[in-house]
């Protein structure tokens, strides 16, 4: 089995426990998932399955979409709602529209964040959250994100109360972490904030509507009906261009053998291609980053379907 899984994570499973039990539904142990959500947080998480987990990597880059709801008044340890109050605000609230919007504005582009200490983000070897749980602050390098766009989807002209909330749709690109984004957004209302409700509702270019749930996919599997629904691994490589090369008998035998070869044209203007017989993906090829003048195959596909191979994700 081979492909890639839309599945619809639900609250209180972690990703990794989604890969566990789907392990044990396909039978099968090349399976891994496309980027960790927290347990408290539903929404698309792509599975890789089989060939489909060399493509893993590329849909974890890809940009994602979020429905969070931002509470203004109360920070939280996590920076989420299942964390422990460590500071509140407990005045009468009165925020504009308006001034939510000059918010929104001035967190979109490129922004700097500090990842928060309950995260897998590592430092020293050691994931953050290690630390965390041990009570031990340790320095957070900063790191630079893009926010696409943010859209404020509650539709008050004023947001009022000790606790006011509203909630926002985010498109973002890796390494974003938006509890963090709803604690900068409550910074720059000049009150604490956390993230009360969080929704993914998109993956690269996967979407709610495409996905399973777990026991959608026992069910259908057991019934003999889940392979079709899988989607191919080139669905992952949508954003890179593609070069065909079914007509150069040559080319293609060099590429099938994963051979370092003269730089394609294509990388006048392109970091990476994706070189394919009748659409399906043989390689991924890339400037060599040694060799002047020469490319190298980054990922191999069609030469080794059906084959043992590596299992990826964040697992």
């Amino acid at each position: 089995m081979d492909g890639i899984l839309p599945l619809w994570k639900e609250k209180g499973m972690t990703s990794h426990d989604c890969v566990f039990k789907l392990r044990k539904i396909l039978r099968t142990k090349k399976v891994g998932h496309t980027g960790t959500l927290d347990p408290n947080v539903e929404g698309v998480l792509p599975i890789c399955i089989g060939s489909a987990t060399k493509v893993a990597s590329y849909i974890t880059d890809s940009g994602k979409e979020y429905i969070a709801e931002v509470s203004i008044g109360t920070a939280t340890e996590t920076e989420d709602a299942d964390g422990t109050v460590v500071e509140k605000n407990l005045s009468e609230k009165v925020i504009t529209r308006k001034q939510v919007l000059q918010v929104l504005s001035s967190l979109t582009g490129h922004i700097t964040q500090i990842p928060p200490m309950y995260s897998a983000v590592k430092v020293n070897g050691r994931k953050l959250y290690e630390y965390a749980r041990k009570g031990i602050e340790v320095e957070r390098p900063e790191r630079s994100v893009h926010i696409h766009e943010i859209d404020l989807l509650s539709e008050d002209e004023q947001f009022q109360g000790i606790e006011p909330r509203f909630t926002i749709k985010v498109r973002c690109g890796k390494g974003t972490y938006i509890r963090t984004l709803a604690v900068q957004i409550g910074e720059r209302l000049g009150y604490p904030a956390h993230m009360s409700h969080l929704v993914r509702t998109a993956s690269g270019s996967f979407v709610q509507n495409d996905c399973l749930t777990l026991d959608e996919v026992r069910n259908m599997q057991e019934s003999g009906i889940l392979e079709p629904f899988l989607r191919p691994l080139e669905t992952a490589l949508d954003d890179i261009v593609e070069v065909h090369v079914e007509d150069n008998a040559e080319l293609l035998t060099k590429i099938l053998n994963g051979q370092v070869l003269p730089l394609h044209p294509i990388f006048d203007t392109e970091p990476e291609a994706v070189f394919s017989e009748h659409g399906r993906a043989i390689a991924v090829y890339a400037p060599h980053p040694e060799k002047a003048g020469l490319m190298k195959p980054v990922k191999m596909f069609l030469a080794n379907r059906g084959e043992e191979g590596e299992n990826v994700g964040n697992n």
